[in-house]
């Protein structure tokens, strides 16, 4: 499959990139920065560079995929101001209607409740702690996760707690908070691991799971 990544370069973005050429999927990145962009992906990765707030970088960077995976996430940096990514999440479903592209994939948290659950302390603590020390970022986070709920695209949105640096641990559950038994933390190699495995996997497809180790 063709599958373009938006926030390709970042802690979970740049391990979504590597386990789809894995795969042996076609990657196309689409970067902010070029000067971020790792060595070694060389010319097996086809890069496009431009803001989320480009609609024709971002319609240029979509033709021709068969899907698309949105690792972004909002800054957490307290100075940060304005809401780019719900902007930039616009675009990106602009262009996948334009050509035709219905399978999305994106990350997120337990702030973001499917709609099969039930409220836990899972998803009420992170949601009680992003309201009152990160308000801007949880009001991003939502927003841009609402306007892909209910885009009628083929939509995943992969959620977790904790993310945690070092290598994959290979076992993960999955699942939704107060129904299946998850836990806390989860390796970013995971994390990445399974969103990648979403682009023709179709049991989550208009569902939000949760995941953990």
């Amino acid at each position: 499959m063709n599958v373009t990544v938006f926030g390709a370069t970042g802690g979970v973005g740049s391990l979504v990139v590597g386990q789809l050429r894995t795969r042996g999927h076609m990657v196309t990145a689409y970067v902010r920065n070029p000067d971020k962009v790792p060595a070694g992906w060389g010319d097996a990765v086809n890069v496009v560079v431009g803001e989320l707030s480009d609609a024709a970088a971002i319609d240029h960077a979509v033709q021709g995929a068969d899907a698309v995976i949105s690792a972004l996430g909002p800054s957490l940096d307290r100075k940060a101001t304005g809401l780019p990514l719900i902007k930039g999440t616009r675009n990106i479903l602009t262009a996948m209607q334009h050509h035709g592209v219905r399978r999305y994939v994106g990350n997120a948290t337990p702030s973001i409740l499917d709609p099969r659950e039930k409220p836990t302390w899972q998803t009420r603590l992170p949601t009680f702690m992003a309201k009152t020390f990160l308000r801007r970022a949880h009001d991003e986070l939502v927003a841009m996760s609402q306007i892909v709920m209910t885009s009628g695209l083929d939509w995943t949105i992969v959620r977790f707690l904790a993310p945690k640096n070092g290598p994959a641990r290979g076992q993960l559950r999955h699942g939704f908070y107060g129904h299946d038994k998850l836990g806390f933390n989860v390796t970013r190699a995971d994390i990445a691991a399974f969103t990648a495995a979403q682009v023709d996997d179709n049991r989550y497809i208009g569902a939000a799971p949760g995941i953990s180790n």
